[in-house]
């Protein structure tokens, strides 16, 4: 109680609220396209490559994006680029509900709904400036808890499309949330006092030469890149693996979305309490064996067990990551938040390419989840090599927040 209390103290709660809800709504469009892909299908067919395609286009919209907002974010404030992520939203929602007409536009469509997954470089400073150091994981966890947005796509979308027999009107639709939410959002979002001073393109070199910098992304290219891009592609690979209707298939991907949207201040939070590291090495192994199992193509209700367990580790994963990078990036924390989320876009990009392209040429899932399982099992290895420089160098630069984990080897 006296944790709770001293929290919600200690941070500005509108803003923190504001920040879930924006980040909320806008992952709810940027995946938008995930269930309806086997909708889109009746009117524009698609193979395997082509499906993962479309896909995939939104997290790679959002990758490049992320870099851009995150830019703004230190040169006009977390809450003026945020309101202006939302206004360019609704531009592909308008687009896609009212001027689509081949499966070329909708390819553009899908790179412009990249906007809604660049809320991230905007969102997680918006909260994380209001709060200390000890309480990192726990605020960028609940922040980052607006992934689940996902849920209302994958459970609402197809059934929305089914009743209006049409998947345009669903675009249509997603700008009432938007609207709402920017209207809270201008009203209750308020920047930190403490808004370090505007960063040049050039500070984004510096970051970019340090060594950490790569080490987390990396490190969350896999977990938030494995989240999104589960996300996007689970609906496709149930309807298509199991012969299950749009419907059907968008709520068995919910079933596993809800584990990796739910869980992530989890892994924040214990991440706090027991280290960032210890977490990771645990995490990165549960999902290497899930995906190894998931490999097999057992039956449904093994396979969704499977991937619910393993969507639970990657988004504990995400808060994982976001409890480190604070830590050693403080001063440049909408910078790092920017190219560390671009990178988990990335991987969330290639995990649908690398499903569906090797789908495409060998007919089987079975090869691209073996893939996937193996780059999670490297993680660890990498996590292995490096923690004892981070031992070293983050106590050495003056840093007070220092993961748990690295604070107790250090005082062995």
């Amino acid at each position: 109680m006296m944790d709770r209390k001293s929290f919600l103290k200690s941070g500005h709660s509108p803003s923190l609220l504001s920040a879930f809800l924006y980040f909320d709504v806008s992952f709810m469009v940027w995946v938008l396209l995930g269930p309806l892909a086997v909708v889109v299908m009746s009117d524009y067919p698609m193979d395997a490559a082509q499906k993962a395609n479309l896909v995939a286009l939104p997290i790679l919209g959002g990758s490049i994006l992320r870099l851009v907002l995150g830019y703004l974010t230190d040169v006009i404030g977390p809450k003026r680029t945020g309101q202006l992520g939302m206004i360019l939203t609704m531009v592909p929602l308008i687009w896609g509900w009212k001027f689509v007409d081949s499966l070329g536009e909708l390819y553009i469509v899908a790179l412009l709904l990249g906007v809604a997954g660049a809320s991230f470089a905007a969102a997680l400073p918006l909260a994380s400036r209001w709060y200390p150091p000890q309480y990192q994981g726990l605020a960028m966890g609940i922040a980052g808890a607006g992934n689940s947005g996902t849920v209302f796509t994958t459970l609402f979308a197809n059934r929305i499309a089914q009743h209006y027999g049409s998947w345009e009107v669903v675009f249509g639709l997603a700008l009432i949330p938007i609207v709402v939410v920017f209207i809270f959002f201008s009203i209750f979002a308020k920047d930190s006092p403490t808004q370090p001073s505007p960063r040049k393109l050039s500070d984004y070199g510096a970051v970019l030469k340090q060594r950490d910098t790569w080490l987390f992304c990396i490190l969350y290219s896999v977990t938030f890149g494995g989240f999104v891009g589960m996300s996007n592609y689970l609906t496709i690979f149930f309807n298509t693996q199991y012969g299950l209707s749009p419907v059907r298939a968008a709520d068995f991907t919910t079933i596993c979305v809800i584990a990796g949207s739910f869980f992530r201040p989890v892994g924040g939070w214990l991440a706090d309490k027991i280290g960032g590291i210890r977490m990771l090495m645990v995490l990165y192994a549960v999902v290497g064996i899930m995906l190894a199992c998931v490999s097999a193509l057992p039956s449904l209700s093994v396979i969704t067990v499977l991937l619910f367990v393993g969507m639970m580790a990657l988004g504990m994963g995400n808060g994982s990551v976001f409890q480190l990078v604070p830590q050693r990036f403080q001063k440049e924390i909408g910078i790092i938040t920017g190219i560390v989320g671009a990178a988990g876009g990335l991987g969330g990009y290639f995990l649908p390419k690398i499903l569906g392209n090797l789908k495409q040429s060998t007919g089987s899932y079975t090869p691209g989840f073996l893939i996937l399982s193996g780059i999670a099992l490297a993680c660890i290895a990498l996590i292995f090599v490096v923690q004892n420089s981070w031992k070293r160098t983050w106590i050495g630069s003056g840093g007070k927040a220092l993961d748990p984990a690295i604070q107790n080897s250090a005082v062995s």
